[in-house]
């Protein structure tokens, strides 16, 4: 028999992590969840609201939170940790995740999305689909990685901050390098005029 599985939030981000979680299969070939329902204040499609989540306690072994909204994310994540429930890492099956990398928990990877070698992805996070974080990052908690976000080796992601669908963080050295403009504003700062190379 599978587990039960919560997930807190039934709009875009919610139906995205249900999918995922519907997708995981045990070593057996059948579904790690037998069921996989909503908690949601306006939705439909919820058997009943978050406020309700002690109440499903006793059903339900697991909650996920799939609500994109870092902060809210971090404080349901804790209410259901204090009412005792499992939180789970959701992986989708088409990820590329490094045997070396640590994902923690309540954490969703979608799917196409690569996290690389000695990474480590704190709790809370979402890695979106198609995002790619390279080897030897720190995404910190409740962090979300947007749609094709590349996250470059050797970085670190501050807690709670979001990266845009494309945004590309860099990695090793980024301090090294510096646009045309910036280069050029700061000689003017220092030395009075524009660098000359006559």
């Amino acid at each position: 028999m599978g587990k039960r599985l919560l997930v807190l939030g039934a709009g875009g981000h919610g139906k995205v992590v249900r999918e995922v979680a519907l997708s995981l299969l045990n070593i057996d070939g059948k579904p790690v969840y037998e069921s996989v329902d909503f908690l949601d204040d306006n939705s439909e499609n919820a058997i009943g609201k978050i406020a309700d989540l002690e109440k499903y306690r006793a059903q339900y072994s697991d909650v996920f939170c799939g609500i994109g909204n870092n902060k809210v994310r971090k404080q349901l994540l804790g209410l259901a940790k204090e009412l005792g429930y499992s939180i789970p890492v959701l992986i989708h099956p088409t990820a590329y995740i490094s045997p070396s990398t640590v994902i923690e928990a309540g954490t969703v990877v979608e799917p196409k999305a690569i996290v690389n070698t000695n990474t480590v992805v704190h709790r809370g996070c979402i890695i979106s689909v198609g995002a790619i974080i390279d080897h030897d990052v720190i995404v910190n908690e409740f962090v979300h990685v947007n749609a094709g976000a590349i996250v470059k080796a050797g970085t670190s992601v501050e807690s709670g901050r979001k990266l845009e669908a494309g945004e590309v963080v860099l990695g090793y050295g980024a301090a090294q390098y510096k646009s045309d403009e910036l280069w050029v504003k700061e000689h003017k700062e220092q030395f009075g005029a524009e660098p000359s190379f006559m």
